[in-house]
């Protein structure tokens, strides 16, 4: 997931203040969650440990509730794919291999794309913690490489689900990452390296990616994330196919926009959703999975 900009945040803000109202009003009347609902742990548990890295997606499948890992993917150097948010190394969570801390003009400068898999391995992207997380637990922990993170949780859970995005933006094409037909065909040829093909989504922001994605493997499931306001008809006619989930903002769902997607037969899973009060509300609307930061959450619903 990414931040959102100015303008969206104002007028999504509005919708925060709408969204509480309805929840103070449906709070007392809760329903089971649905069977098969899809709750996804956002970059492992990032409101629990250090995010997208080894120990995020192992406290994650602690809770059984968890049917599915949400993670972010980058390229290196040597081609490996990397389990990351950001193409660099967010200074406000990473220290350089020696310790020291990383200023935000150093940031732009150390692009994973650049780096080996054993040099992106050197630095320490737990021990500092998150000013955003106070719960998060503070630990030595590194970005990995994907592989790696799929078989760490294959040792703890064997039932688990992958949502995987790709991390891209037209003007960082084969500056930060390759461009999109390069980096999907590294990722799909991994995911069949990996026999993940009937147990993964693939998502993404970039309508680019999701059409070489179509295009590639349209065997695999696809996930349109949004954070723009142009609304959903636009955004599938904008895109050229109907992908089988609509992922959008949390605050962004409403009524209107769970009928659009059961008339065009799509699932719709938000992001990111960290109260209780929201996931209530967004089970009663009907949604088919929550992307959330705080799995530990999930028994409290």
């Amino acid at each position: 997931m990414t931040t959102l900009p100015n303008p969206s945040r104002l007028l999504l803000s509005l919708l925060a203040v709408l969204n509480f109202a309805a929840c103070k009003i449906t709070e007392t009347r809760h329903r089971p969650t649905p069977s098969g609902f899809d709750w996804q742990g956002h970059r492992g548990a990032r409101g629990l440990c250090p995010e997208n890295t080894i120990p995020a997606f192992l406290k994650a499948l602690e809770f059984s509730q968890v049917k599915t890992l949400e993670l972010d993917l980058a390229v290196s150097k040597d081609g490996q794919l990397i389990v990351s948010h950001e193409p660099w190394f967010n200074p406000d969570i990473c220290n350089k291999p020696n310790g020291d801390s990383i200023s935000k003009r150093e940031a732009e400068t150390l692009l994973i794309y650049n780096m080996t898999a054993r040099e992106i391995a050197s630095y320490d992207c737990g021990s500092r913690g998150n000013a955003r997380f106070p719960q998060q637990e503070k630990q030595r922990a590194a970005k990995p490489v994907f592989r790696d993170v799929v078989k760490a949780a294959r040792e703890k859970r064997t039932d688990i689900r992958w949502n995987i995005e790709i991390k891209s933006e037209p003007d960082w094409d084969n500056k930060r990452h390759p461009a999109p037909a390069e980096f999907v065909r590294l990722v799909v040829a991994e995911i069949r390296a990996l026999q993940l093909e009937k147990t993964c989504t693939v998502q993404s922001f970039d309508p680019r990616v999701l059409r070489e994605l179509h295009a590639q493997a349209p065997d695999l499931t696809l996930a349109f994330l949004i954070e723009n306001l142009d609304g959903f008809d636009a955004n599938v006619k904008n895109l050229g196919f109907v992908p089988q989930i609509y992922s959008p903002y949390y605050l962004m769902v409403n009524k209107a926009l769970v009928k659009k997607c059961r008339e065009k037969g799509m699932k719709l899973i938000p992001w990111t959703v960290n109260d209780v009060k929201s996931m209530r509300r967004l089970i009663k609307l009907g949604v088919d999975g929550l992307i959330t930061d705080y799995p530990n959450l999930i028994e409290k619903v």
